[in-house]
């Protein structure tokens, strides 16, 4: 079986009738670096969130994730009672407060207000049905299948846009070597001008002089970053190709990637070398940028 990379935006909608009721599931996420979930139920489903949340959590595993249930339809409208003695009290304290402030009152947008709280608007049915429910559960699961699949389609694209930028810094990598005889040579003509200018003007312990030469040239040799380099990159791929829910993995292999990129610049002596060093940090920080999406 293939392994889908998974991108933490989504979203998924289905909208089904059940026990006289219309109703509509919305569900949609984004990236974030835990399980953030917010849901807005209708009453009657109250008591279902944990339930529900459970799910969620289980199914998306990751991201900000919003889900919404709603229910319309002139069956539910006929059902709605509002709470007047409790309209009341909330537009009196409203008017009150708005003529004590010299805040202007208009009475629609009161009363649009006062009906979006809490047991304002009730329905006489005041138990879900248990068929009724499984419907609700089954469009849920629906809901949250078209939610991955487009989490699966939006991180096909993260996945090819990211193995493209990290195959050029392996391209860039190999430019390198077209400059590396330049950067030796001028290395080695520094190194033979400073020497010929200390010649005579100092006594030097021979011995300890070609020990702190020898230094000095492996501070500025960057093979080995090269080879590490290569095989963050190589291994960067290889994580995204065949493991699930990769996407703090990811964030690792690329501060790695970083390090050796930063490395080569610090070490280059060289001013092609330091421009194609610019490049790789350019694709670098585009990949980080999409990892920060990925599941």
């Amino acid at each position: 079986m293939a392994i889908m990379l998974k991108s933490m935006t989504g979203f998924g909608k289905v909208s089904f009738s059940a026990g006289g009721k219309n109703y509509d599931i919305e569900i949609k996420t984004l990236n974030s670096k835990s399980a953030d979930i917010n849901v807005k139920l209708i009453p009657l489903i109250k008591h279902k969130e944990f339930e529900i949340r459970t799910l969620l959590a289980s199914e998306l595993e990751r991201g900000k994730i919003d889900c919404s249930i709603s229910v319309s339809g002139s069956d539910i409208d006929n059902q709605s009672l509002i709470n007047k003695s409790l309209f009341k009290l909330y537009y009196k304290q409203l008017s009150d407060i708005c003529t004590e402030m010299d805040i202007p009152f208009s009475g629609n947008d009161t009363i649009t207000a006062i009906l979006r709280i809490p047991d304002v608007l009730k329905t006489d049915q005041t138990e879900l049905d248990n068929q009724e429910w499984q419907n609700i559960s089954e469009q849920l699961k629906v809901a949250l299948s078209y939610t991955n699949n487009f989490r699966i389609q939006e991180g096909l694209v993260l996945k090819n846009d990211m193995i493209s930028r990290i195959v050029q810094i392996k391209n860039l990598l190999k430019q390198i070597e077209i400059f590396e005889p330049e950067r030796i040579k001028t290395i080695r003509t520094r190194i033979a001008n400073q020497l010929t200018e200390l010649q005579g003007q100092f006594d030097t312990d021979k011995n300890r002089f070609e020990q702190e030469l020898i230094y000095y040239i492996e501070k500025i040799d960057f093979s080995e970053e090269k080879t590490r380099l290569l095989n963050h990159c190589n291994y960067f791929i290889s994580t995204i190709e065949t493991e699930e829910s990769v996407g703090k993995k990811l964030g690792f292999i690329i501060q790695e990637i970083g390090r050796e990129i930063n490395t080569l610049g610090s070490k280059a002596n060289n001013s092609d070398i330091q421009k194609i060093v610019v490049q790789m940090k350019d694709e670098l920080e585009k990949i980080k940028e999409q990892t920060m999406n990925v599941l």
